[in-house]
């Protein structure tokens, strides 16, 4: 059987001239952001990656096919799709088989990267440890697949919503490399510090491919995590931020928000809380993530 994937026009002729590729997940589309906000926020980011050097490749399951990177129609259809899956590792190959609609995690969109052959993925944030895990036992498969799949991901960390400490401290068990790009701590993603140390520091895109490719050299299993700190003018502070997360989950908690409700629920009020200042960093995140990507990626295509 051979693998279902489609490739769009522009990462068709990537792929054939061997310039460098960038991956990019689908849930900010469906899940993430409000119809038209989505498509012109997907679009900038796209625009982004390209601006700096590279292609975007947007994943997405459609019609019984993985779509490596999306037509303008194909995309705008996406933004104002209904019923979409959000799939992860687990829901991944029945979406496929299927035939439905499905938008691709963390998870997801790296294991459809190493299956494209695209080595480097761009994100806002990872999933991770939940609160109160110790007894929900709620940690996402992101962490799991950065174990297991050769990408290297580019994130401002994980969501701040979530257990950070925890979230490290799982990374480490897995074995999975945290790389801080140009500071001495792990950013929360609206802020530029979290105040755990980084395990690892990388100042250059160079320093981090050659670390990507040395993973294979070794036959070392899994990817790398690059946190990469929100630019500082669109920072929202730890003291800011941290009792209006704090708000919110008391929030969630009062009101018996649980599962798969909780994160779109915490994402809605702390936007709420912040005047819309959450969503502005999570764009701003997002597009300096794309940058670092698409310097990654260059140095990986022009030493291969």
């Amino acid at each position: 059987m051979t693998l279902p994937l489609t490739y769009s026009a522009e990462v068709a002729a990537a792929r054939a001239e061997k310039r460098p590729i960038v991956a990019l997940e689908s849930t900010i589309i469906t899940h993430g952001m409000p119809w038209p906000q989505n498509v012109e926020t997907a679009r900038a980011v796209e625009e982004e990656v390209r601006k700096s050097g590279a292609v975007p490749a947007t994943i997405v399951v459609m019609n019984g096919q993985i779509h490596i990177g999306l037509e303008a129609d194909q995309l705008e259809a996406l933004g104002q799709a209904k019923d979409v899956m959000k799939l992860s590792r687990a829901d991944l190959a029945a979406c496929v088989a299927m035939r439905r609609t499905g938008a691709t995690t963390v998870a997801a969109t790296m294991i459809c990267a190493q299956l494209a052959g695209i080595d480097v993925f761009a994100t806002g944030g990872i999933g991770g440890v939940h609160r109160g895990a110790e007894t929900s036992f709620d940690i996402s498969a992101d962490l799991s697949e950065l174990s297991q799949t050769a990408v290297t991901v580019v994130a401002a960390g994980a969501k701040a919503i979530l257990d950070i400490p925890k979230t490290m401290e799982v990374l480490e068990t897995m074995g999975v490399p945290v790389i801080s790009v140009g500071q001495d701590s792990i950013p929360a993603f609206w802020s530029r510090e979290s105040h755990l140390k980084a395990p690892l520091r990388m100042d250059t895109a160079a320093e981090i491919a050659a670390s990507h490719k040395m993973r294979a050299v070794l036959g070392l299993k899994g990817g790398q995590l690059v946190t990469n700190p929100i630019p500082k003018d669109a920072e929202i502070p730890r003291e800011e931020i941290v009792p209006v997360i704090e708000a919110a989950l008391a929030e969630a908690e009062a009101q018996n928000i649980s599962a798969k409700e909780v994160t779109p629920f915490l994402l809605d009020r702390i936007f709420e809380h912040t005047k819309g200042r959450s969503l502005d960093a999570n764009i701003a995140l997002v597009l300096n993530n794309a940058r670092l990507a698409s310097a990654i990626a260059k140095e990986l295509s022009a030493t291969r």
